[in-house]
């Protein structure tokens, strides 16, 4: 069997959909399952996602939400106004899910997550790339955060590489449905809103087989799709969507 690189996109501490995405999937020793970032907030179990991550050796980006948990507690010192924000974000939920109580292990891995992830062909990122930035002239800033900037660009950051992220929930984009992913000019978005009432969809993504897993525990549903049907496309000139003509 060919072996995969599923990738991930925002969990946010739902450990039961995770679990749900994975059995659909059910990931072989050949298999790389790579994590997008924002493992942890607002939902109920992101100290169990953050140990099944962890225990399984899972490569993990630092995502926006990992970078305020950071910024708020991680320094050794307290800042009430960014542990004020964290919290406010969903921070609240995670440390009910540690009982207040965030192991020294976990703090040390939080610090220890890389920024980007470089596999060749396919670069991951938590949010995406600031195009009038030199590359290694950006941070954690463009990195985990940026949207607007990034989604407009007119042209491919990467000649060779297709950027995939999460960080935007993908049906804030105009004309997209909950559940579908978006692309634009050498990038992909499969962060779909697993904590969002109006969504509840999961999504993986294989890069070899450019095949798409989802799943919706609340509506005890999994699917496997195609990139092609997956995916809408999106006009950096007018940020209007439209189908891809491959797909219909």
């Amino acid at each position: 069997m060919t072996s995969r690189r599923i990738i991930i996109g925002d969990v946010h501490g739902h450990y039961d959909t995770l679990t749900y995405l994975l059995e659909g999937i059910a990931p072989s020793s050949d298999d790389e399952i790579f994590f997008l970032g924002d493992l942890i907030d607002r939902g109920p179990d992101s100290a169990k996602v953050v140990s099944f991550v962890i225990e399984n050796g899972y490569p993990c980006l630092l995502g926006n939400h990992e970078q305020m948990l950071l910024d708020a507690i991680g320094t050794g010192e307290i800042s009430p106004n960014l542990l004020q924000g964290w919290i406010y974000s969903g921070g609240y939920n995670t440390l009910l899910s540690y009982n207040h109580n965030i192991p020294p292990e976990h703090m040390q891995w939080f610090k220890s997550m890389p920024a980007y992830l470089d596999l060749g062909d396919i670069w991951l990122v938590h949010a995406g790339v600031h195009p009038e930035i030199p590359l290694a002239e950006q941070d954690a800033g463009q990195f985990c955060w940026i949207r607007a900037e990034f989604h407009r660009m007119k042209q491919r950051y990467f000649p060779d590489k297709l950027i995939v992220t999460g960080h935007t929930i993908t049906f804030t984009f105009p004309g997209v449905k909950p559940g579908q992913l978006v692309s634009g000019p050498g990038w992909l978005d499969i962060e779909t809103g697993v904590y969002h009432e109006a969504s509840g969809w999961l999504t993986a993504f294989d890069a070899n087989a450019q095949q798409v897993y989802q799943a919706n525990l609340e509506k005890r549903k999994w699917r496997k799709l195609s990139l092609e049907q997956a995916s809408v496309v999106i006009d950096p000139l007018s940020m209007r969507s439209r189908r891809s003509r491959r797909s219909q």
